[in-house]
């Protein structure tokens, strides 16, 4: 007689079989990637030529206290856009999870504290990344196994 155990030991097996870490990584890096990407987007004009709203918005809605909002826009609109393609591509994942969880704190405690929820969905896609790197379908892959061939 199967048991619920049985049971549940060949659904995670299976899981487990048709879910592959390094297709949830990549899923991780190209979710959270493409959020920043699209919102690094609507900062600039052209290639990378910063909005005069997003220069407002960083004076007023978004103001840090420890940073200058010219220098805040700069930092967050050119990070945003350089961390989300090295996610995408997966080169220095770890570095660019950790800027954008940085980004992400710095959004939640002093931007939209009321937002912890989507905060939160943010940090659960970044911090496996930061853990466990990029996965085997990424450029830091090919370039480490670049490194164990030579």
């Amino acid at each position: 007689m199967t048991t619920i155990s049985d049971l549940y030991g060949r659904l995670t097996a299976f899981a487990s079989r048709i879910l592959p870490e390094s297709l949830l990584l990549l899923t991780a890096r190209w979710g959270i990637a493409s959020v920043f990407f699209l919102s690094a987007r609507t900062k600039v004009e052209g290639l990378l030529t910063i909005t005069d709203s997003t220069y407002y918005l960083f004076e007023t809605d978004y103001a840090l206290p420890l940073l200058p909002p010219n220098l805040s826009a700069h930092l967050a609109t050119y990070g945003e856009h350089l961390f989300s393609i090295m996610l995408f591509l997966g080169l220095g994942s770890r570095f660019a999870a950790l800027g954008l969880l940085g980004m992400t704190t710095v959004i939640e405690v002093f931007v939209y504290p009321d937002a912890w929820s989507t905060h939160l969905s943010w940090a659960g896609l970044l911090l496996p990344i930061i853990a466990k790197g990029a996965g085997a379908l990424s450029l830091d892959a090919l370039i480490a196994r670049g490194r164990t061939a030579a």
